[in-house]
């Protein structure tokens, strides 16, 4: 009897088990996973921004006249159009070339578009007059007169920190106190969220790079979500432009404590270096790919628009394939989350010489 009841007893678990097993639900996210270019079309790694739903590619010349034959691939389930096969010739595409790319989720309920662009630095220098807000995060972005995107700050990990979407609560933006043409790029350290507050991280430099901010990394790695440089070709001699600075009045350390006698400084350099791969912010000073490097030595304050001059010191040779970054900072520790809340920063005019 005994026996016939645990029979009967698992023989009701297996049914019941059974009758609770449903089919896994569909997946309702729509994104890129990757993004796959010929390296011999390349002179830069692709970048997709996720928080900006944007693809941004460094082509050759021969690339960008030809077109060039990606291959998309979606997240698991997810579908592309227009399908792999199909050959990009930008170009022949009105609007800078941009061109773009829909993903649909596998439960077919939601729909991301791609924007795809070309990535080509013509003219080194920047006023920084032109200005977008981010939606939905509302921070500000410099973009070139053909609307590519070729500057960066760490605005889009600090929206993921909880600060108000309202521009003038990120370190980066624009400010109508230029030094020439009616607006240019302001960087200021702020107090960290409450939501940093629990990653140890208590405040926010203020800071501007030539590059891409890989949001994938968050508040997780910061210092590896600063991606600095864009391709560059040739052999720069001096690095050129104005700014103003002024630190804000208490310095604090990582903790948030206040160093006494201790003063903020800004950050503003240069790095050439080999390769196709972007250095971040856990390398960009020390890494054996750094060819050349141009760096302020003053860094103290300037209550007027101060012009500096700075020569490339080279450390080898010039390589076929290179990166060039530009790198600012509010606060001269800011990678390290010290500085003073309130050092501002102001640049503008910015020029790359070359030989």
């Amino acid at each position: 009897m005994i026996k016939r009841t645990l029979c009967f007893g698992a023989i009701l678990a297996t049914l019941f088990s059974s009758s609770c097993i449903k089919d896994a639900p569909l997946s309702p996210e729509a994104d890129i996973d990757s993004f796959i270019v010929d390296q011999d079309d390349l002179t830069g790694a692709v970048f997709i921004d996720e928080a900006n739903s944007r693809v941004q590619l460094y082509l050759t010349q021969d690339a960008y006249e030809n077109g060039i034959v990606p291959r998309v691939v979606a997240i698991p389930g997810a579908t592309v159009e227009p399908a792999n096969g199909d050959t990009l010739k930008f170009d022949q595409v009105t609007g800078a070339g941009l061109t773009s790319y829909k993903i649909t989720s596998q439960d077919g309920k939601y729909h991301k578009t791609y924007t795809v662009s070309v990535v080509n630095i013509g003219v080194w220098a920047w006023d920084f007059e032109n200005w977008v807000v981010q939606d939905p995060s509302k921070y500000m972005y410099p973009i070139e007169p053909d609307s590519s995107v070729i500057w960066s700050s760490g605005n889009p990990g600090i929206a993921l920190a909880g600060v108000q979407k309202d521009p003038k609560q990120y370190p980066l933006r624009d400010t109508t106190e230029p030094y020439h043409g009616q607006y240019c790029a302001v960087l200021e350290t702020r107090g960290g969220t409450a939501l940093s507050s629990l990653v140890g991280i208590k405040l926010f430099a203020g800071n501007f790079f030539l590059g891409v901010f890989d949001s994938r990394y968050g508040l997780s790695n910061p210092l590896a979500s600063t991606q600095f440089g864009q391709p560059y070709r040739g052999r720069p001699k001096r690095f050129r432009g104005y700014y103003k600075y002024q630190p804000g009045p208490i310095y604090q350390d990582k903790a948030g404590k206040q160093v006494a006698g201790a003063t903020d400084s800004c950050s503003i350099y240069a790095v050439l270096y080999g390769g196709t791969t972007r250095l971040d912010g856990t390398n960009i000073q020390t890494s054996d790919r750094i060819i050349a490097v141009a760096k302020l030595a003053d860094a103290s304050a300037k209550s007027v628009y101060t012009r500096f001059d700075l020569p490339f010191i080279y450390l080898k040779d010039v390589e076929q394939q290179m990166m060039l970054a530009i790198v600012m900072s509010s606060s001269y520790k800011g990678d390290q989350y010290e500085g003073a809340i309130g050092s501002r920063l102001l640049v503008d005019s910015l020029q790359i010489i070359h030989q």
